[in-house]
C-alpha cells in the first residue's frame, strides 16, 4: 500500500535505471524525478500517473547548488508536509572514454561535477529531510548512490570517469559512517556491467548470452531491498553484475 505521508526522490532519470527505480518506488510513495532536461522525466511521470501513482518532475542540474535548492523549494511547494523516505542519486556524468593525453580539464571537471559535486549538493539537500523521517517512516530513511565498475577500478581510457566515481564512493562511505548511527541508511551500489537499455541493444556484451546485460528492473528491486533493510543489518555497499560477467 502506498504511503501518502512520505515521498521518494530520484535524481538522474532516463530509459534505464532511473526509470525502473522511479517505477518501483512509485508503488509505495509519490516520487519526484530530477533531471537536467524535461524530456528525460516527462514520459516517466506520465507512465507512473497512468499506472495510478503520483509523480512530479523538475529540471535540475545537480552540479549547481542553486539549481538543487530551487528544485527542493519547488518540491516543498508541491508536496507540502510530505516527508522524505528515500533519495536515490543516479546521475551519470563525465563518461569520456579517451586516451589520457587527449583528455581535457573540462572532461575531469564534468566527471567530478556530476558524480562528486552533484552528490554533495543532493546529499546536503536530502539528508535533513531523511533525518527528520527517522522513527516515523515505514522503512529506515535511505540515501542510495549509483556507482559503476569505475567506482572501484580505474581502467585504461576511463581516467576522468573513474576519478568522479571514486570520489562519489568515498563521499558515500563518509556519509554512511556519519549518518548511519543517526538512523539514515546510506548505501552505494556498484553496477558492474552493461545495463540492458535501448542504447546498448547493439552492444556485444558477454558473448551475447541471455541475461548477459543487467536488467534495470532487477537493479530497482535491489534498491528497494536496500531501502527496506532492517537497521540491524544495513548494507553499505552492494555490487550487481550478470551471472556471466567477469570480476
Amino acid at each position: 500500500m502506498a504511503s501518502k505521508a512520505f515521498y521518494a526522490v530520484v535524481a538522474g532519470v532516463g530509459a534505464g535505471t532511473g526509470r525502473s527505480v522511479a517505477l518501483r518506488f512509485a508503488q509505495s510513495y509519490p516520487v519526484v524525478l530530477l533531471a537536467r532536461k524535461p524530456e528525460s522525466y516527462q514520459d516517466i511521470v506520465s507512465e507512473i500517473k497512468q499506472a495510478g501513482g503520483e509523480a512530479f518532475g523538475f529540471s535540475t542540474d545537480t552540479s549547481d547548488p542553486s539549481s538543487v535548492k530551487s528544485a527542493f523549494d519547488s518540491i516543498k511547494k508541491e508536496l507540502g508536509d510530505k516527508k522524505l523516505a528515500a533519495a536515490i542519486y543516479n546521475v551519470g556524468a563525465g563518461f569520456a572514454v579517451k586516451p589520457f593525453l587527449e583528455l581535457t580539464a573540462d572532461d575531469l571537471e564534468g566527471s567530478l561535477g556530476g558524480s562528486a559535486k552533484g552528490l554533495f549538493n543532493f546529499a546536503q539537500a536530502t539528508l535533513p529531510g531523511l533525518l527528520e523521517s527517522v522513527g516515523t517512516a515505514p522503512h529506515p530513511p535511505t540515501l542510495i548512490i549509483t556507482g559503476a565498475t569505475a567506482s572501484v577500478r580505474g581502467s585504461a581510457r576511463f581516467a576522468t570517469f573513474a576519478a568522479g566515481k571514486f570520489a562519489a564512493r568515498a563521499l558515500g562511505q563518509s556519509l554512511a559512517r556519519e549518518f548511519g548511527p543517526k538512523g539514515v541508511h546510506v548505501a552505494h551500489v556498484i553496477v558492474d556491467g552493461a545495463i540492458d537499455i535501448p542504447r546498448t541493444k547493439s552492444y556485444n556484451v558477454n558473448e551475447g548470452k541471455e541475461d548477459g546485460k543487467i536488467n534495470s528492473d532487477a537493479i530497482a528491486d535491489s534498491y528497494w531491498h536496500l531501502h527496506t533493510q532492517h537497521r540491524s543489518s544495513f548494507t553499505q555497499e552492494l555490487d550487481l553484475r550478470p551471472y556471466v560477467e567477469k570480476f
